[in-house]
């Protein structure tokens, strides 16, 4: 299709994807893409009388993650592209009609996670030829669509209760128990899985993940509550278990984005999010380089097995710094170097984000120090400003992540991201905010999750 006369529009545009639920998208013009590109999760290929198709849900606006789309498109080819970042990816490509304006013609696109991303849709070459005029200096020349058109799209519904599996080497943990608790009391049905104790089997007809000899099909949720101790063998098991279409409250990809802590500090700089300065070397000729860039002693060193936090040193003097940063490089471990900063005179607040809200925090030092229940009933609820909300949620959202604890540190002029954790306890939390975490958690899992296609718990 050639129109006479070329639709001009701008660096980014919205545009509507009425097949695919999708009302109104903010999509970036990539002239440099010769396919177009949009963002899915959960994707998942199938057969529907005889025709080869693919299901998949989409997070359309960035900045309300709560918006969550599902649609079902005719699959049309597989291909590898090649990012801008230099990694190749094999995509499902389907073709839909786009709505550009007034005009509207079929494209294709690709699906991939773009969760990390501002804008949630490229529009390539092969969209655009012989169809439009880029003014690349303009921008919504087509005009504006709003989130509100989300509003009237329905909800997914269950037509079964949910099979869900809590991956923790630990039953009887509190936030494990309780997050189960409220799971059956609503008629879910919860295995409490240890992830030592499974194995994948990749490559085989009967491919999945086996317990204790049994073969774990599909569940319809993952809720992951692995330590970093295991993380390498525990990302492994998540992995196998999204293949079958399971909705991962915390993506494998995520989860490692947030146990490499100095990936963690690179992302989130990139993110504009204020961080302790940070400094990252293996050879010796930069020790004193290392050393200035954090200002000298006190600092914090910190070493890493194969990228996870081993430990975590306060050194007091320059020359003990020189010696430890010595030690390491000649056993050739990771570290980085951090900024020590005194706490005396700030406030270390420990939050917990569920898909994209704040939905309790606490002082830091509460959570360590024993309170008999009296004291813990006169305690002051912790406010955070809207400032420190928005770090919290824009951390998270920028590893990934949908479920994590930040810890913010609070100071006379600035807030600073100390750590992003997917390891999430909170039975202090609870005790001291009032606040029923495991059931907000069970609720959002309700609306955002549904059931799979083949989802058997236990194998028999």
């Amino acid at each position: 299709m050639k129109f006479k006369k070329l639709i001009e529009i701008g660096w980014e545009e919205w545009i509507a994807l009425p097949e695919l639920n999708l009302p109104a998208i903010r999509a970036k013009i990539d002239t440099g893409a010769k396919t177009s590109a949009l963002h899915a999760f959960m994707v998942e290929k199938f057969v529907d009388d005889g025709i080869e198709k693919v299901k998949f849900g989409i997070h359309p606006v960035p900045e309300r993650p709560e918006i969550e789309v599902y649609s079902v498109a005719r699959l049309v080819d597989e291909r590898e592209v090649t990012s801008s970042n230099g990694q190749t990816e094999l995509r499902y490509v389907i073709q839909v009609m786009a709505q550009f304006g007034k005009e509207k013609w079929p494209i294709e696109i690709t699906l991939t996670n773009r969760e990390t991303m501002n804008y949630r849709m490229l529009i390539g070459r092969s969209a655009m030829e012989g169809k439009v005029l880029v003014v690349p200096e303009q921008s919504f020349l087509l005009g504006s669509l709003s989130a509100e058109l989300y509003e009237s799209i329905k909800t997914y519904k269950h037509d079964r209760a949910l099979k869900i599996c809590i991956l923790s080497k630990a039953p009887n943990h509190y936030s494990t128990t309780r997050i189960a608790s409220v799971a059956e009391s609503k008629g879910y049905q919860v295995d409490i899985i240890n992830p030592e104790k499974c194995y994948a089997q990749v490559g085989s007809y009967e491919q999945g993940v086996s317990y204790q000899g049994r073969l774990l099909r599909a569940y319809d949720v993952i809720i992951p509550q692995i330590g970093e101790a295991i993380t390498t063998h525990g990302l492994a098991i998540i992995r196998q278990l999204e293949c079958f279409g399971s909705y991962c409250i915390n993506t494998s990809e995520a989860i490692s984005n947030a146990r490499d802590k100095l990936l963690v500090q690179q992302l989130l700089s990139r993110g504009n999010i204020s961080i302790p300065i940070t400094a990252y070397g293996n050879a010796p000729s930069n020790i004193d380089d290392l050393i200035k860039v954090v200002h000298g002693a006190p600092l914090i060193i910190k070493s890493f097995n194969n990228a996870y936090v081993a430990s975590s040193i306060l050194v007091e003097t320059n020359k003990a710094a020189h010696a430890v940063i010595q030690v390491f490089s000649n056993l050739k471990t990771n570290f980085i170097v951090q900024e020590y900063i005194a706490q005396d005179m700030c406030k270390l607040i420990r939050c917990i984000v569920l898909g994209g809200k704040v939905i309790a925090a606490i002082d830091a030092a509460q959570e360590t120090t024993k309170m008999s229940d009296s004291k813990i009933k006169t305690k002051k609820i912790l406010k955070l400003t809207a400032e420190e909300r928005k770090v919290a949620v824009r951390a998270v959202r920028i590893l990934g992540l949908k479920y994590a604890a930040v810890e913010l540190l609070r100071t006379s002029d600035r807030c600073l991201v100390m750590d992003v954790s997917t390891a999430i306890t909170f039975k202090k939390i609870e005790l001291l905010t009032k606040k029923d975490i495991a059931s907000t958690l069970v609720e959002y899992i309700e609306h955002h999750a549904r059931p799979t296609v083949a989802s058997i718990a236990l194998s028999k």
